[in-house]
């Protein structure tokens, strides 16, 4: 098989041709087909979330093809098309996960962090971690769903919850991959939405306006209405006061990453007003199986870069400084007739698909 995986903190990921793994109890082997890039393998690969074992195989966002099954595993079948997302395995046992918060297990595996993840064109998974993709998806279409798309629609879900009296105007903050995936939800609700980018940067802007919403600005201006939520994305602490000074009284503010710069201090008074501060926590299985078929249903349509699995590191390095317009997707090389790895055609970026 080929990876590609990394050796340790701030380092570039390096190609590496392991033995092809055989699933255990409980688990499938996928032949990887896509994988998206997150900001969170950024995190690993900076050292911003301390490395869980090295070498480490990063990507959480991965569709393959079912090709072996380990022993008792009885809900799948070879040749199915699934998704692995972040959360990779729970105990089952813990508090949490006995009250169907599995996100917040005290002892988790999670997807190219604590075990090797999609940036390879094999992975071994845990069976009950497997999502169904809907068939209007493609393989590249798909991967960002698994985790951008995820982690929007959760974070969204917990707005509408915190934010008594109805959410009609929505702040996003951090127009990247989830940004342009739940804006298309939010519209298709018939919700306002207006994207916060990074000062000057026109064609997130652009970007954000074409796909339908009413504004767009710098996370230094103001919006032209006060918001009922806002939800962050980027990874700027700076943003959370911000935000809550942008959000009316009784509004919510969502932080939608795993990893956040230290947030300043500030004063109680953008807090007052009964507004609140919550983060989002991994995702649940259930997640998962109401957003891929409502993102289906809506007619989301991801807009994606795609790179050869060994041209990784370019796609890192396009997320860290802002040149990508959607997401980085990450496609393993064919393998020819004899067993051999062939190398993809057409220099860096594969194509574009809008």
């Amino acid at each position: 098989m080929f990876e590609m995986r990394l050796d340790g903190p701030g380092q570039a990921l390096t190609p590496f041709n392991p033995p092809t793994p055989e699933p255990g109890p409980g688990q499938i082997r996928l032949k990887v087909r896509a994988c998206g890039v997150c900001r969170t393998d950024l995190h690993v690969l900076d050292g911003e979330l301390p490395l869980s074992g090295a070498p480490r195989v990063l990507g959480h966002e991965v569709v393959g093809v079912v090709d072996a099954l380990g022993r008792g595993v009885r809900s799948l079948r070879k040749g199915a098309r699934v998704g692995i997302p972040w959360l990779a395995r729970t105990c089952g046992h813990c508090r949490f996960c006995l009250a169907g918060q599995e996100n917040l297990c005290d002892d988790p595996d999670f997807t190219g962090y604590t075990v090797d993840g999609g940036f390879a064109d094999t992975i071994i998974a845990d069976a009950r971690a497997a999502l169904p993709i809907p068939k209007v998806f493609t393989d590249a279409e798909a991967a960002p769903l698994l985790c951008a798309g995820l982690i929007g629609y959760r974070a969204w879900r917990m707005a509408c919850d915190a934010t008594p009296g109805g959410v009609k105007i929505v702040g996003l903050y951090g127009f990247g991959a989830a940004a342009h995936l739940l804006a298309q939800l939010l519209i298709h609700d018939g919700r306002t939405v207006y994207a916060f980018t990074k000062p000057f940067d026109d064609r997130a802007m652009d970007f954000a306006k074409a796909l339908g919403c009413a504004w767009a600005g710098g996370s230094d201006e103001e919006p032209p209405d006060v918001l009922d939520t806002a939800i962050i994305f980027a990874s700027d602490g700076a943003l959370v006061p911000k935000a809550l000074a942008a959000v009316r009284k009784g509004g919510s503010v969502v932080c939608g990453g795993i990893h956040m710069s230290q947030i300043p201090a500030f004063s109680y008074d953008l807090l007052w007003g009964e507004r609140k501060l919550l983060s989002v926590a991994n995702l649940r299985r259930q997640d998962g199986l109401d957003y891929l078929p409502l993102a289906a249903k809506v007619g989301i349509r991801p807009r994606v870069r795609l790179y050869p699995l060994g041209d990784a590191n370019e796609a890192l390095d396009d997320l860290r400084n802002g040149r990508l317009q959607g997401a980085a997707v990450l496609v393993p090389p064919p393998v020819n007739r004899d067993g051999a790895i062939d190398q993809h055609p057409g220099g860096r970026a594969l194509q574009a698909e809008t």
